[in-house]
């Protein structure tokens, strides 16, 4: 790497510290082992902008996990803003990681993390600044191994051409098993080939080129079959039962810029007992695994310590569902009071009692308040099994608002199924009450203007989920129902209405139930022009409109179209562990209106046979 030519163009971009390294506490190893053998170096990318990587709390515990290893040297690489990409290009500068700046190329593991479906683009933006050929088939002994993990797994087969290996559920153990075996792979001198026959024996890892795509006479998805035959049928979801003893994010790197989630956040637990059927999180992160209050508190004096941040985020699905929440609000603002450590609740459920605790909270420094009722009906809600009122809703915010908050922020999705017209409406209306209850207290109570965001994304069908099935609604009645919504919420006192970009959620839903038809369309986008695709301004619409006509598909027929239950799924090779026959049951209910009970107050059967085994809860559905 030219150094004083990457130094010179470093001069004339936007935000340079995005691409410089060197902050405070980034992990830096001798390359050669004590025993004189040289490190493996793994470079983990995050496909999008430094800002918004940095902030991902998964990668900074692989960034740890892979670090604490004596064999195994992991840097850090993020996607280049546009100014920086052309000036790299222009200069012949490859990819780089931040701790050595080191071009990717010469690592022997490039690892993505696959959070959200419109980054897709911006993994084919760094092999390509690398000079790594896009399809897995194209790169020989000489590349880096190119692996993935993260949520988006759940169905790897849009980007299956493109990755040697997938990585499926919790990361903290399977990277070190996956590290392990690598390492003897090298050792022994095995070929790529080899190397991913021993790698797919590890539960929770996919190796695509085992298995081969088969579609019916009229091209639609018929099967995965396949072709290796000591590949494993099914790729099972990594889970840490004992999340006190995990390794977590070590001391924690401190940026030179504003990132997006600027603090300390604390992963009080993982998983979800509510069970919204819409959503992926809630299924693919179960059974709930709390930590110890102890072990929060712990991971908060080391992360405080060491990077002199001076606000805790709780952070977790729904943190106030945490079994010792009203404990630990009060005794972290205690501990740390003399220093002026704020806590942050950013998932709250609208049902929580947290009145107390917002008080205390709100002596230190008010942060955001942002609650989801996610329909505008009760209807609609249990059509969703979202399992809150609209008093839940009211008495949350009446309290917010006594404690002295006057901005909160309201989530909505708009294309739910079997959503109306009148559901629409009906978040107008939420929105009428949660003004009024502002408005009707009194002034020296109330404080400052209502701040009141109502902001509705549309829905997106998500493999593993009960909705798994549906279609996502048209274009053109997405902005149709927003229009409706943004009139009938003209003139309610201090609201305001934000929603998100129609296209963007057409490919999101398509790259989230396709199959491997989409591997040319990402690359065909690509080599069009589409890159950071998630920033709706740069969104690049003609690109992938020519990328799907180029490859004789369309939008529609993955996102738009309604899947039969018994129809073959593109990622049926993939096991969450929730049990097929328990989302069918929950999809019957969904179109009944018929909610489910929280699993903390019973056993649901969600794993079928397995619950007893995962979860240590009894077989047996309600």
């Amino acid at each position: 790497m030219d150094k004083a030519l990457l130094g010179s163009i470093l001069k004339t971009v936007e935000k340079p510290s995005r691409y410089t390294g060197g902050e405070l506490n980034m992990r830096v190893k001798e390359l050669t082992a004590p025993d004189g053998k040289k490190l493996f170096r793994f470079a983990l990318c995050f496909p999008d902008v430094y800002e918004i990587g940095m902030s991902h709390l998964g990668s900074r515990i692989v960034y740890n996990v892979l670090n604490e290893r004596e064999d195994t040297y992991c840097e850090r690489a993020f996607a280049p803003w546009f100014d920086m990409e052309n000036a790299m290009r222009e200069n012949d500068i490859p990819s780089y990681s931040l701790e050595t700046l080191t071009p990717l190329g010469e690592f022997d593991i490039i690892g993505f993390s696959l959070l959200y479906e419109m980054c897709y683009t911006n993994i084919l933006t760094l092999l390509d600044l690398a000079g790594i050929p896009l399809f897995s088939r194209d790169r020989g002994e000489e590349y880096p191994l190119i692996i993935a993990g993260g949520p988006c797994v759940c169905n790897p087969e849009p980007v299956a051409d493109i990755m040697d290996a997938l990585v499926f559920g919790d990361g903290e153990e399977v990277m070190n098993e996956f590290m392990d075996v690598y390492s003897a792979c090298r050792a022994e001198k095995l070929t790529k080939r080899e190397t991913l026959l021993r790698l797919a024996q590890i539960k929770g890892v996919y190796i695509p080129a085992f298995y081969s795509p088969e579609y019916d006479e009229n091209g639609n998805f018929k099967e995965l079959v396949k072709t290796e035959a000591s590949a494993p049928d099914r790729i099972e979801r990594r889970i840490v039962k004992d999340l006190d003893k995990a390794v977590y994010t070590g001391k924690l790197i401190v940026p030179y810029m504003s990132i997006v989630h600027d603090r300390v956040a604390l992963e009080i637990f993982r998983g979800c007992t509510r069970g919204c059927r819409f959503c992926q999180a809630g299924f693919i992160y179960r059974p709930v695994r709390e930590r110890e209050m102890g072990t929060v508190i712990k991971q908060a004096d080391d992360s405080l310590d060491c990077t002199g941040y001076d606000e805790i985020s709780l952070f977790s699905l729904s943190s106030g569902d945490y079994s010792h929440i009203h404990e630990l609000v009060p005794l972290i603002l205690d501990r740390y009071e003399k220093d002026r450590v704020s806590v942050s609740l950013p998932s709250l459920r609208i049902d929580s009692f947290l009145k107390d605790d917002l008080e205390k909270i709100q002596k230190v420094r008010k942060t955001g308040l942002t609650f989801a009722p996610e329909a505008g009906t009760q209807r609609l809600r249990d059509v969703i099994n979202k399992g809150v009122s609209e008093e839940d809703l009211l008495r949350s915010v009446h309290d917010a608002f006594v404690a002295g908050w006057h901005g909160v922020k309201l989530y909505f999705m708009i294309g739910l199924p079997t959503e109306t017209d009148e559901d629409v409406l009906g978040i107008a209306e939420l929105a009428r009450k949660v003004s009024r209850e502002f408005y009707s207290m009194p002034k020296e109570l109330r404080g400052k203007g209502l701040r009141c965001t109502v902001s509705a994304s549309t829905f997106v069908p998500k493999p593993f989920t009960p909705f798994q099935w549906e279609p996502q609604i048209s274009t053109e009645e997405v902005l149709r129902r927003q229009a409706l919504l943004r009139n009938a919420l003209k003139g309610i006192r201090g609201v305001e209405f934000s929603c998100h970009y129609s296209e963007t959620s057409r490919l999101e839903a398509a790259f989230a139930r396709g199959d491997r038809r989409l591997n040319p369309v990402l690359v065909s986008a690509f080599k069009a022009g589409a890159k950071l695709d998630s920033w709706d301004e740069h969104f690049n619409k003609l690109a992938w409109e020519h990328a799907f006509v180029e490859n004789g598909l369309t939008v529609e027929q993955f996102a738009n179209r309604r899947i039969g239950i018994d129809e073959p799924l593109a990622w049926n090779r993939m096991d969450a562990l929730v049990s097929p026959d328990y989302l069918v049951k929950e999809h019957e209910k969904a179109y009944e209106a018929v909610t489910t009970r929280d699993c903390r107050k019973g056993c649901n059967g969600c794993f079928g046979a397995r619950c007893r085994e995962i979860c240590g809860k009894k077989d047996g559905a309600v």
